[in-house]
């Protein structure tokens, strides 16, 4: 499956893909799918910071997205990401989601990452979960009903893997 960075020309798609898993999943806590101006402001806000944003596309069409970002805003944080990853709903588990994290994998180690973290919404989210532990993520941490939606208490799942030469040596 080709593998790219996302364009402008995306956001429709990208916007369209993230607001079924709004919608009708638990692997975000948003509860109303934001627009099209909303995802191009991420999108940029993704990209400005150095990140990257990666679309699988097939016959022209965006099978699904994937990004990391800085995980958090404090200088201490500069060496760590935060991967986000939505496939279409009627492509799930034909390895997209898996290339398209492989591929964030090696693009946040070239930009100098040393820590990545998937902080996977739904402790019932096995699909994420276990695309994480295959490509060497650890459960590091589980937040127990941190989040109401559709009518229950959903757990946050935190993993975390190390890039490069992760915490064994000081980035230069």
């Amino acid at each position: 499956m080709p593998l790219r960075d996302a364009t402008p020309a995306d956001l429709p798609a990208i916007t369209a893909i993230y607001a079924h898993h709004v919608a009708t999943g638990t692997g975000t806590f948003e509860e109303v799918p934001p627009g099209e101006a909303e995802m191009a402001a991420r999108f940029r806000r993704v990209l400005e910071s150095g990140c990257a944003w990666l679309v699988a596309e097939e016959a022209g069409e965006v099978l699904g997205f994937a990004f990391f970002a800085p995980y958090r805003s404090h200088s201490a944080y500069r060496h760590s990401a935060e991967d986000s990853i939505y496939v279409r709903h009627d492509v799930h588990g034909q390895g997209l989601g898996k290339s398209l994290v492989a591929a964030l994998l090696e693009r946040a180690e070239q930009a100098g990452y040393r820590q990545i973290f998937a902080i996977i919404g739904d402790s019932e989210n096995v699909g994420s979960i276990g695309l994480h532990l295959s490509l060497g993520f650890r459960q590091v941490g589980m937040l127990r009903a941190a989040g109401l939606k559709f009518g229950r208490w959903l757990d946050v799942v935190q993993m975390q893997r190390g890039l490069g030469a992760g915490d064994r040596t000081l980035p230069r």
